[in-house]
């Protein structure tokens, strides 16, 4: 009999279970399981990291160079590798080594357009890394529109239950990252195990480790904080450069020569200049004004070793040691572990500002002067930290970190008030109200609090809404408004009356605090806002939107899911769940489809729950599933479960793996 070397164990959920001699070997199967199940994805992610895309594949990808390069990603990923450790070096060249193994040993299953990556470097994936957690996550996680930065809605939830609140005594945890599903922001689900390691958790595609995972002893959960790790700055150019301090400053500049792939195959040269002040590159320009980024952390090239030393923590103080480098520039932490532990971090690289609130630093600051040039960021002493707050419970979703748990532990006047806003949206009241109403927990009942698909804005709002229609509205209104009366105010699949209530808000322009009228105060967190400020509006708003639904479905009384779908490959199912703009917990946002339906595009990813007993009780969903390569049978393989509210047992002990095992790859034991 041969030894056993490295192994993948796919078990039949497309999860690949690594267990590994030693580290290097198990980044190689990671980058190696990643192809299996994301070759075309993550080698098109990798390229665009590059700033190559558009002489791969053509003129659509030159506006992802233009960004790339602008930004300095390619260079400075450069800079990255150099700077890591002997340690972090090699695991970064290994996992380049396992995805540039598996093409050579599969090129039948790599798509041919995409192999012009090949080979990728331990630089690639750090100009991957920066891309998305830096250039997608940190600049455009606020919603507010800002000249030059392409803006997306960032989401997720995620609970930390103290052994106090929990019917069996121990802690629990609940991850809830709310993502598109496609692109650079799609997740993988992983088990790794070696003598260094033994994790479970997820990652976005292409990066070489875990970022939301649990171990024997502990787990964390990220969700995209209120956090400003960047600043505009308005510049008064001028002969010679921009004005700073009294003077002239040149400004830094520099021509790329950027390739266009013609349809012909042949090339097209393209220049791009770049110019940078001292806050950093210029996004925009107008005359004789333009407007600078600046982002925090481009200097801390540490995110890869960090996330490793945390997964590998066994215990609070270990994974706080992890944590105290900062080098993770964005993301809230709730934690949880054996020792009945539970935290909440308002982690984050938090400019020193010098001057100005939040909402100051959400427009452009005057970039002529030092008196508004940030220089440092906060310690890790410095941000918002809760542990074990006497509630025994605290959760996040995505509202500041004033409100992880109520009694309030924190008080936003003991910081900077550049450091988040002061507000609590719907989502976030709900998410309090499902925890306050129905402690303590069982493993299973936080499951099925999570996928709660009730409107919290319908509960705010809708007897308002009925009772002014009832009595003033038109025909067809007092039709709807009889339909409202008695929907259930859920956007499960059958629910009658939410395609009616979601589109009404949409048009009204809900939760906008201008339709409500009473605004939300810090005073009364959890029931504000609430009412209508101009229910004749309303009325006709749903007497226009009422025939809008007739029309498109021909009853007001169409259920959720027969408008609203899981479509993935060759699986079309009901959806339930809704935007988190309805103060919907269950979060699901819809993109238009055929013959007027809708189909889910951003929302529930990786969902886990996790109760830290010994030995781990844990359930998993990633409802999109576990691959795109073509042909794989894990694309949309776990939808059925999602709109069954049934999350998937995690296996992590080798016997069960292999009882639920589809097949091997790699050094196979013989």
């Amino acid at each position: 009999m041969k030894p056993i070397h490295t192994e993948i164990l796919w078990d039949t959920w497309g999860v690949p279970h690594i267990f590994a001699t030693n580290a290097p070997e198990l980044f190689k199967a990671f980058g190696w399981a990643q192809m299996e199940s994301h070759g075309d994805l993550l080698l098109h992610l990798y390229g665009q990291a590059r700033g190559r895309a558009a002489e791969y594949w053509g003129e659509e990808e030159l506006a992802s160079d233009e960004q790339v390069w602008r930004m300095g990603i390619p260079d400075r990923a450069q800079k990255w590798y150099d700077a890591q450790n002997s340690e972090i070096r090699s695991y970064l060249d290994a996992f380049a080594q396992g995805i540039n193994s598996y093409a050579a040993e599969y090129p039948d299953k790599i798509s041919d357009p995409l192999k012009v990556v090949l080979p990728v470097t331990g630089t690639d994936i750090l100009a991957h890394i920066q891309r998305v957690v830096h250039f997608t996550f940190l600049i455009a996680a606020e919603v507010s529109v800002q000249p030059g930065i392409k803006q997306w809605q960032a989401g997720s939830n995620a609970w930390a239950i103290a052994p106090s609140q929990s019917a069996t005594g121990n802690a629990l945890l609940l991850t809830n990252p709310h993502l598109p599903w496609s692109d650079r922001f799609l997740l993988y689900e992983a088990h790794l195990n070696s003598p260094e390691i033994d994790a479970y958790g997820c990652t976005p595609v292409g990066m070489p480790l875990l970022v939301m995972a649990f171990n024997d002893y502990l787990g964390w959960a990220h969700t995209v904080n209120q956090h400003n790790g960047w600043g505009l700055y308005e510049l008064s150019l001028t002969k010679g450069g921009y004005r700073f301090d009294g003077e002239v400053r040149p400004l830094e500049t520099e021509v790329k020569t950027l390739k266009v792939k013609l349809p012909d195959g042949t090339l097209r040269e393209t220049p791009l200049s770049i110019s940078r002040s001292i806050h950093g590159p210029l996004i925009s320009q107008k005359g004789d004004r333009a407007i600078a980024l600046k982002v925090v952390g481009l200097d801390e090239p540490g995110i890869v070793e960090q996330y490793w030393n945390m997964a590998r923590s066994r215990n609070l103080q270990e994974f706080e040691t992890a944590l105290k480098p900062l080098q993770i520039p964005l993301f809230t932490v709730l934690y949880g572990d054996r020792d009945g532990h539970i935290l909440h971090l308002f982690n984050g690289q938090i400019p020193v500002r010098p001057v100005g609130d939040w909402d100051d630093w959400m427009h452009p600051m005057p970039g002529d002067t030092p008196a508004t040039l940030w220089t440092k960021t906060h310690p890790y002493s410095d941000l918002p930290r809760v542990l074990d707050p006497t509630s025994g419970w605290l959760q996040n979703a995505n509202d500041p970190p004033w409100t992880t748990t109520f009694p309030p532990a924190l008080n936003p006047d003991d910081y900077p008030s550049y450091f988040s806003s002061q507000l609590m949206k719907f989502r976030a009241q709900q998410s309090v109200k499902l925890l306050q109403n129905n402690l303590p927990l069982t493993l299973e009942k936080l499951i099925e609090l999570k996928f709660s698909s009730e409107s919290e804005l319908a509960n705010r709002i809708l007897k308002d809404l009925v009772t002014a229609t009832q009595n003033q509205g038109s025909d067809l209104a007092k039709e709807a408004a009889n339909v409202l009366s008695t929907w259930d105010r859920k956007t499960d699949a059958a629910s009658q009356g939410a395609v009616l209530f979601a589109f009404w808000a949409e048009a009204m322009n809900l939760p906008d605090s201008s339709v409500l009228a009473t605004p939300w105060s810090p005073q009364n967190p959890l029931n504000t806002p609430q009412g209508l400020a101009n229910p004749t509006k309303a009325m006709a708003t749903l007497d226009r939107v009422a025939r809008q639904v007739k029309d498109a479905y021909g009853t007001l009384n169409v259920a959720w899911g027969d408008v609203f779908r899981l479509r993935l490959g060759d699986v079309d199912l009901p959806a339930r769940g809704g935007s988190g703009d309805l103060g919907i917990f269950s979060v699901l946002q819809f993109a238009p489809a055929a013959s007027g339906q809708f189909q889910a595009a951003f929302g529930d990813t990786y969902i886990a729950a996790i109760e830290f007993s010994d030995p781990i009780r844990a359930k998993v969903l990633l409802p999109y599933g576990n691959a795109t390569q073509p042909g794989s049978p894990h694309r949309g393989d776990q939808l059925s479960l999602y709109l069954n509210r049934e999350l998937r047992p995690v296996w992590r002990a080798r016997s069960e793996i292999e009882a639920h095992l589809d097949f091997k790859s790699l050094g196979l034991s013989q």
